[in-house]
């Protein structure tokens, strides 16, 4: 039952606006807005509010919305107290009736759709302050990327030794490395969505010194509090790659929700590898065919020395699905790798140190180290 329940309650201590009587059910003695104990007037003033909400909208490319109201104070008070006290019940409080005048007035003035899941942009007003915030939802954006050539990071590489303020052995540029694939990428994003910061998820990442060849990885990134949506992700991809001077390229974009975030970061993603592979010194290339295929299986591997600084130091078990020779000449050889995600390929040649086991090293009984390495292939992607 809507409203008080049973008959309408009469009470000699409230003074309420008609709007209020009307939407509460509770006979008190009618007053002018300014002077109801409930809404002082807001109710009346709905066409004002929804106009200065407008104002901030208009900043802003959305397609839906949503209207919330954050009562405190002595709106939040005596909201509480007629609930309690009369029963008056949630769609009939001023909470709601706010929330429903003001929403309404901007979806008539902008042609804009409600949406209670997932809106554009939520608006959470005060009635203490007939202030408004604006809480945008991130863009996301899917994708693949090649990096084409090494020694480029993922993302941005802090200097280790300023910590990002600046010094000499960074050139005064707080970071490693002059750019990463993070940076070419989001750049050209945040000067088409003109928004305030972005970030790369990737599904895992290369080595600095690795390339990103075949297909690509699948990345996401998280526009945040963008101001353009509707964005041609044709003409943002080219000028991605125009941008990144053959350094890195895009191969498809496609938009994406904060789910396929989650499923990116949590995906076990098959991986083809190439890598050039240097032994001490020259074996029999049947030993060594003989080796790779010893490498197909369950692989346990403690976190490398090189990376335990930021990684935590755990022993993960990987499988290799298939270890292959494609050249051998004196001391080099070309091998491709099929691995589940999470291994460490170089480690899975050099051992580390007796950290992986079994290791090409190990079971050659030489000592082997990866000179480059290429990633060729990402299994998996996203259909969105």
């Amino acid at each position: 039952m809507n409203g008080v329940s049973g008959a309408k309650l009469k009470s000699s201590e409230l003074e309420l606006c008609s709007k209020c009587i009307a939407r509460t059910g509770i006979e008190a003695r009618s007053v002018e807005g300014e002077e109801c104990l409930l809404c002082g007037g807001l109710l009346w003033k709905t066409e004002e509010i929804a106009s200065r909400i407008i104002e901030k909208l208009s900043e802003y490319e959305f397609n839906t919305f949503l209207v919330g109201c954050r009562l405190n104070g002595s709106v939040k008070a005596m909201e509480d107290y007629l609930a309690e006290k009369y029963g008056v019940e949630e769609d009939r409080s001023i909470k709601f009736q706010l929330n429903r005048e003001i929403g309404a007035k901007i979806a008539v003035a902008l042609g804009k759709t409600t949406e209670f899941k997932k809106p554009d942009i939520t608006v959470i007003f005060s009635p203490e302050t007939l202030d408004s915030e604006l809480i945008v939802r991130p863009l996301y954006i899917y994708g693949r990327y090649k990096k084409r050539v090494r020694n480029i990071p993922q993302t941005r590489w802090i200097c280790g030794a300023c910590k990002g303020r600046g010094c000499e052995l960074c050139n005064f540029t707080g970071k490693k490395y002059l750019t990463s694939v993070e940076e070419l990428i989001i750049t050209p994003v945040l000067e088409v969505c003109h928004g305030k910061e972005a970030f790369l998820h990737g599904a895992g990442r290369e080595d600095v010194d690795a390339r990103m060849l075949g297909n690509g990885r699948p990345f996401i990134v998280e526009v945040r509090e963008p101001r353009k949506r509707c964005i041609d992700l044709e003409e943002l991809r080219k000028r991605i790659n125009n941008g990144a001077g053959g350094k890195i390229e895009i191969l498809d974009l496609s938009f994406a929700d904060p789910k396929h975030v989650e499923w990116l970061k949590e995906g076990r993603f098959r991986k083809i590898y190439r890598a050039k592979v240097v032994f001490d010194r020259e074996i029999d290339e049947n030993t060594l065919r003989g080796a790779l295929k010893r490498l197909e299986v369950v692989i346990s591997q403690r976190t490398p020395r090189r990376v335990e600084h930021r990684r935590a130091n755990l022993v993960r078990k990987r499988r290799v699905y298939r270890a292959e020779l494609l050249h051998y000449r004196g001391k080099i050889a070309i091998i491709k790798i099929e691995a589940e995600s999470g291994l460490y390929i170089k480690e899975l040649v050099s051992g580390d140190e007796g950290r992986t086991k079994p290791s090409l090293a190990e079971l050659l009984g030489v000592e082997s180290r990866v000179e480059k390495l290429d990633v060729v292939t990402v299994e998996g992607g996203l259909e969105v």
